[in-house]
């Protein structure tokens, strides 16, 4: 009998989710270190930077109506089954080039942008698949064990990547490593069972498939704290210009660029800790305020900085504080979503998530282009500020949200929904 700390994994399934997962996010932040140095190492324009974020996200922009609607339509454990076999084909493209000794970044975009339509239907299958997995009476343990996992793959990938390009002075190793964990992922994604099977319900229209925005419409709590983070981290990314830092600021090459990268991921790691042992009971909503702003400040802090452990010091603040953000976004919408939904919800979720990180690493890599690299953190830094103190006074809903376990549910019904579209 599992221990209370440990009731998730006794359902066989979510250890093979986890562990498929782990594979996946540690491999895809491994590759995203040797994408950035590649291309800048072949460019050297910022802008080409933030063009790798674009050709992330334009995917999903175009596919997540039909991404969330095959989730709720499709067998949730297939989809990321089939997702990871995709991330695997994609590295092997990767590796390719660089064995032929590539020179030009046009192929790194398109097969950048192949992964880009492959996360576009993960998401949604994959956040929406856990509930899936364990009995309700287990999910904020397996949500707790789910968080922390995936954090400790943000922490091992990028350094790893680092080091193995900058040991072996190139990124086709790093392809290739990243395209066997995806091939393992695949193989542990073949064992997942669902507890319990979503089914179609009504019949599929233009209505049906549009009802998670209308679902977050009629919530504007949710929609608070999901916008909040949208414009917080597309204007404060810090992260996309990394390898511009690595190399010409701070001059720590491609291993210190593993380091920088990682340094979000510790922080986050330990918020997550902290509020394991010490949950947000009351104020939730003015604590998570307060936290973007923290991260805000922590963006200024690293634009300026020339000191490698006062930069990572900063980048550790950067994802403590974003980590706040994260657990209050998810567990509002998580335990407010019934599963018909969740599919569509998550979707949309995804489109903010993805707006906030890959648009934001192409909004970075203009404006270091425009204004340069430092000005450009900064003022992005400063931006975050100035969208604190606006969502402050627009959602006046959510700052003064206090017990996230108890706030009484505002959203409505899928039949409310699509019977009331207005």
């Amino acid at each position: 009998m599992a221990s209370s700390s440990r009731a998730a994994f006794k359902y066989p399934s979510f250890g093979y989710f986890q562990m498929a997962r782990f594979l996946v996010v540690a491999a895809m932040e491994m590759q995203s270190v040797a994408v950035g140095w590649q291309v800048y190492e072949i460019t050297r324009r910022p802008l080409d930077l933030g063009l790798v974020g674009l050709a992330q996200f334009l995917p999903g922009f175009f596919l997540f109506l039909l991404a969330g609607h095959a989730a709720d339509r499709l067998p949730r454990n297939r989809i990321v089954a089939v997702c990871y076999c995709g991330f695997a084909l994609c590295s092997l493209l990767l590796f390719s080039f660089s064995v032929h000794g590539v020179t030009s970044v046009r192929p790194i975009y398109i097969v950048v942008t192949c992964i880009g339509v492959v996360r576009a239907f993960n998401g949604p299958a994959g956040q929406s698949l856990m509930p899936q997995l364990v009995a309700p009476e287990d999910f904020p343990n397996a949500a707790a064990w789910g968080s922390s996992i995936f954090n400790v793959a943000i922490i091992i990938g990028p350094a790893l990547g680092g080091i193995l390009y900058g040991w072996t002075g190139g990124a086709k190793h790093v392809y290739l490593i990243a395209a066997v964990s995806f091939l393992c992922a695949f193989g542990s994604a073949l064992f997942i069972k669902t507890r319990s099977q979503q089914r179609p319900r009504g019949v599929a229209s233009l209505r049906t498939v549009l009802a998670g925005f209308d679902y977050l419409w009629h919530n504007q709590i949710v929609l608070g704290a999901i916008t909040l983070d949208l414009f917080a981290v597309l204007l404060g990314g810090a992260v996309a210009l990394l390898p511009v830092y690595a190399r010409e600021i701070l001059a720590v090459g491609p291993w210190g660029l593993g380091i920088l990268r990682s340094a979000p991921g510790v922080g986050a790691v330990l918020m997550a800790l902290l509020l394991a042992h010490r949950p947000l009971r009351r104020r939730a909503g003015a604590i998570m305020l307060w936290c973007v702003a923290a991260f805000g400040v922590a963006t200024i802090v690293f634009g300026l900085s020339r000191s490698v452990p006062l930069s990572i010091f900063a980048l550790l603040m950067v994802g403590a504080s974003d980590m706040v953000s994260v657990i209050v976004r998810s567990t509002l919408v998580q335990l407010n979503t019934p599963d018909e939904m969740r599919g569509r919800v998550s979707a949309v979720n995804m489109l903010f998530i993805g707006a906030s990180n890959e648009f934001g690493q192409f909004e970075s890599g203009i404006t270091a282009q425009w204004l340069g690299t430092v000005p450009a953190v900064v003022w992005g830094g400063i931006g975050t500020l100035a969208v604190v103190s606006a969502w402050a006074l627009i959602f006046p809903r959510l700052r003064k949200v206090d017990s996230l376990t108890t706030q009484p549910s505002e959203m409505p019904t899928e039949s409310t929904v699509t019977a009331n579209p207005n």
